[in-house]
């Protein structure tokens, strides 16, 4: 029988770093799925739309496109189903499964023979994603102890940004090289290599036995949840309105060859990896202060890009800049959402990538919108900072409830859960 012990006295540090590094290593895989089809979509789009390739590369490709929205889609439905109705399950019974669930709709996007059954399976692939870093966010919080929520988040979190500097290039050229159906099988070997580090270096967690599916949608009848909700729906989006067009802006408004744009890509990825880990520490000083800086910080980003991206120095500093400053904003957010949903937290811990895959999807529309209209590759940085200053006055209006309510005595709705679970030790 496993005896339950207090979290941060459970485990050495040695194991405790090795738990939360196999936890990371989802997250690689998540970051290598779900960014890996944008540089292959050349490749998808002339193997499965040939005839449409044929006639026009370009709409094949927007065509192909859809892969992205549907794996984006996915993630919008399966984070607070999953984390709704499975809350109560044990912590690490449910990541197994969703790794399960991750390897096989891997594979079958790889396998799938035509364009609609792949767009079946990038969605039905994208189910476990925000429940996966829901709960492991949870595990990991829960391993880092009290005054650590924060950094553990972002240290889940870290395997996605990390992916963005090493395994999507890497993928890519992988499925340049052999195929794009080898780049999908490389990435199910990574969820099956999670498996097996989640199987045999993370302590078993139980669910939380208060938990039922009344409780955990309760989260949606709060006002403050749905204020963290747009606030990275909208603000986050700002990031994504430039992230999606920054290849032709490299090559169009800065005049380099478009082999610098993996350069320009990976500058991004250690940037959101830097921001990432820099907002798990902030997210555990304070998170109202902490938002509202980085936010400004990404403005300062985006001003900064619109004024000096036809020079090398001015692109590389305000991409990195923008990058750092809303990688920083994510586990910020999605402490917020722990905090304001009192019972709730495994549908809280999802629901944020959620809203991120939101912003990610109306970013890139909103910016391709302005694009389309003839205002030029410099414009979606416009649709950035309108977002980002959005997100500002969503979060203003959010921390003005909880001053309000802190000065007139009522409970703010805010809930600081930095104690962690009991940790079962196998």
């Amino acid at each position: 029988m496993n005896p339950v012990i207090d979290g941060p006295t459970t485990l050495s540090p040695a194991r405790t770093r090795l738990a939360l590094l196999a936890l990371a290593l989802g997250g690689f895989g998540i970051g290598s799925t779900e960014f890996v089809a944008m540089g292959l979509l050349p490749n998808i789009a002339h193997d499965l739309l040939p005839q449409l390739y044929a006639a026009s590369p370009t709409a094949a490709n927007a065509q192909a496109g859809w892969i992205i929205s549907a794996y984006a889609l996915g993630v919008v439905v399966g984070a607070p189903t999953i984390a709704a109705v499975a809350a109560r399950w044990p912590r690490k019974k449910l990541l197994l499964w969703l790794l399960v669930a991750f390897t096989v709709g891997t594979i079958a996007s790889a396998l799938a023979p035509t364009f609609q059954l792949v767009l079946v399976a990038r969605f039905l692939s994208a189910l476990p994603h925000g429940a996966y870093f829901g709960i492991a966010s949870l595990v990991a919080a829960s391993l880092m102890g009290p005054g650590k929520r924060g950094q553990g988040v972002a240290f889940v979190l870290s395997g996605l940004t990390i992916a963005n500097v090493i395994g999507v290039p890497f993928i890519t050229w992988i499925g340049q090289q052999h195929g794009w159906r080898i780049a999908y099988i490389v990435v199910a070997a990574i969820f099956a290599l999670t498996f097996a580090a989640v199987a045999l270096l993370v302590p078993w967690q139980a669910g939380d036995p208060r938990a039922t599916l009344r409780n955990e949608l309760r989260a949606f009848t709060r006002l403050q949840v749905w204020l963290a909700l747009l606030i990275g729906a909208i603000g986050f989006g700002g990031f994504f309105a430039v992230y999606t067009y920054v290849a032709p802006m490299v090559t169009t408004v800065t005049g380099l060859q478009a082999s610098a744009v993996p350069l320009v890509l990976i500058l991004i990825g250690i940037g959101m990896t830097i921001g990432n880990l820099l907002g798990g520490r902030m997210a555990d000083r304070s998170v109202e202060r902490g938002m509202l800086v980085f936010f400004a910080i990404m403005l300062a980003g985006l001003a900064a890009l619109f004024f000096t991206a036809w020079s090398l120095t001015g692109l590389l500093i305000s991409v990195f800049v923008i990058a750092a400053a809303a990688s920083a904003l994510s586990p910020m957010i999605q402490t917020r959402l722990m905090d304001v949903a009192h019972d709730s937290q495994s549908i809280a811990a999802a629901l944020n990538h959620s809203a991120l895959n939101i912003a990610n999807a109306s970013g890139a529309f909103l910016g391709g919108l302005t694009i389309a209209a003839g205002f030029g590759y410099l414009s979606p940085i416009v649709v950035g900072a309108i977002l980002a200053v959005a997100g500002i006055v969503l979060a203003l209006v959010s921390f003005g409830i909880d001053h309000s309510r802190a000065r007139r005595g009522v409970d703010t709705g805010v809930v600081h859960a930095q104690r962690p679970d009991p940790v079962p030790i196998d």
